[in-house]
Parts: structure tokens; sequence; C-alpha cells
């Protein structure tokens, strides 16, 4: 699969990156598979060489981190040889969350200890702290990463102005700049083109979008698109965005071009995110199909002219994406 560097860094990652909040402890959510379900994805994903792991200690309680941690142990060849991900904010089963120093200082070492590592490639703010000062949490970040703990710094959904704060804070501090985003964006949302896209263009900052089938909208028959609920729709609430008139058509388009090309619609969907530019879409699977339709949407190239028509319906939607 081909790599890519993660904005202006040396750091190079695969064109997808497997999100693995699906696997760890279905006792947080019924819709996540246990260890043994979970491992054979892993293990598929580092043969088809995709490099490029993300997790966060909020999933499932901290389990998501062992289960990731083991199975790239037993798969994926020496530590140099693959990035791993991995975020900080939301309290872990109930105890203080956040973006303190006290917080992040004891949060980083509890991540390494489930990954079973020395250290991660990329440590990422899972939101933005209206309670700590930026300040604060900037030099917090650049000791993890001159400790060794962490490679890079990275930032997941918050509004462009609340990031432009903590990379102007960053470079005004003379502390570890910020290298990626990773954000809400597909076919069906795309508020992001308004300010944040723009913004990390400017700042050469690598786009790590997560939901790139709209948490599978953009994957189902547009003639059956409303039809039913998956059971991870029913039971996740960090995304509550409904379905408009704009969105069907979109979706139509998506399975017209995808019968054109002789593909999936995820498939199309999520090459119409590499044809944007980003760095790479994180992709969950919970069934052997939904990765191997990320695997085979690295080799689509779509033209100049099939993502203006895919484009076209979209229109305006409320700002989404579990800001804060």
């Amino acid at each position: 699969m081909e790599q890519v560097r993660l904005g202006h860094t040396g750091l190079k990652v695969s064109r997808i990156c497997l999100g693995t909040m699906t696997y760890g402890d279905p006792k947080w959510r019924d819709w996540v598979l246990d260890e043994q379900a979970s491992r054979p994805f892993l293990q598929r994903a580092v043969e088809a060489g995709i490099n490029f792991f993300d997790t966060a200690d909020i999933y499932s309680n901290g389990a998501s981190e062992e289960v990731v941690g083991r199975a790239l142990k037993d798969f994926a060849g020496k530590r140099e040889d693959y990035v791993l991900a991995t975020k900080v904010f939301f309290p872990v089963d109930g105890r203080h969350g956040g973006l303190s120093r006290k917080h992040i200082m004891h949060a980083i070492e509890d991540s390494l200890r489930r990954l079973g590592t020395d250290y991660v490639d990329l440590y990422q703010i899972h939101r933005f702290d209206n309670h700590t000062p930026i300040e604060e949490t900037i030099e917090a970040l650049h000791d993890v990463v001159k400790s060794g703990k962490a490679r890079y710094i990275g930032a997941s959904s918050m509004h462009a102005w609340q990031f432009a704060k903590y990379l102007s804070t960053a470079q005004a501090m003379g502390m570890t700049k910020f290298v990626s985003m990773q954000n809400f964006y597909n076919l069906v949302y795309r508020e992001e083109e308004r300010e944040m896209l723009p913004l990390c263009r400017d700042a050469g900052i690598g786009v790590i979008p997560w939901s790139p089938l709209a948490r599978g909208f953009l994957g189902r028959s547009h003639a059956h698109a409303l039809d039913k609920q998956s059971t991870r729709a029913k039971s996740d609430n960090i995304l509550d965005m409904p379905f408009d008139d704009a969105d069907l058509e979109t979706l139509r388009r998506v399975e017209e071009t995808a019968a054109k090309h002789g593909k999936s619609n995820a498939q199309i969907a999520i090459a119409w995110l590499l044809a944007k530019g980003i760095t790479a879409p994180i992709i969950g699977a919970s069934k052997m199909r939904h990765l191997e339709d990320a695997i085979a949407a690295a080799d689509i190239k779509l033209s100049a002219e099939e993502v203006a028509y895919l484009d076209a319906p979209y229109r305006a939607k409320p700002v989404a994406g579990n800001l804060r």
C-alpha cells in the first residue's frame, strides 16, 4: 500500500489508517468485538500493508489499547515498522479527564503500559479543553515528546478557531508543533471544508478523518438507505446526524459511480476522500468486508469530473462531530 508523509513531517503512514474503537470489550458498547474476534482484523491490515493504527484510552476504558498492543506485537514485526496513535482527554473508568498537566502525565503512562510499548508515534488531544489553560496543555505535551514517550502530537475534533489557538500558542512558546488533525469529514458532512481544512493546508497539518462512511450510511444501498439502523447506530450517541434528501442524492450518485467502476459504494466514498487530498481516512471495521473495501479503495483513482459529480448535491449542515 502507498505511504505518504503525515503533514510536513518526515513520518510516512499508509493511505489507510485502521481505527480500533471497534476492538476491546463488548461491555463498553454492544458493537465492540472482543480480543479473539478483533485479532484477525489487525492481522489482515498488517498483511495488506497498513502500518498506521489509531486507538484512544477511552475506547473500552483502556481495553482497546491492550488488545491493539498485543496484536501488533504478534503481527506487525519490529516496533519501528508501524505507526501507533492514541488519544487523551476523556475520563477512563470515570476518573479525571481533561488536558491538565497532571492528567496528561498520568494518561501517557497508563496508555504506554496498556499498549506494551515505550512510546507512541502520535499522541493526540481528543477534544478541546475549556477548563485548562492552553499553555499548560502545550507544555505538558512538549514534555511528553521530549521525554521520548511520544514522537509527534496531534488533535481531534474541535472548532478551527480552537485548533488555531493551540497552533499559535505552541509556536509562540517555541514548543512541539501539532502535526495532525483527526476530524469528522465525509461525503455527507463537509462543513470542515469551510475553515478546518484550509487551516490544515496552510499550516502543513496532516488530516486523518474519522467516520469516512458517516456511520455506514455511505456504504448502504440507495434504495434502502433509511430502512434500518445498525447495532452501532442504535447505541452510539457520539454522532447523531439526520440524513436529508441531498444526502440521499449523494448516495445515489455514489452507487451510480460504484456501478461504473465495478466497485462497492464504500470503496467509492473512501476513494472520494483520498481524492480530496487528505492524508489517511481512519477506517472502522467490524466485518472483514469493511476492511477489504478500505484496502481496495486505496487503489481507486476518481477523475476530477467524478469528484465534482459526487460533490454537487451537498447542502450545508449544522456543525456535528461531538465538538465542545
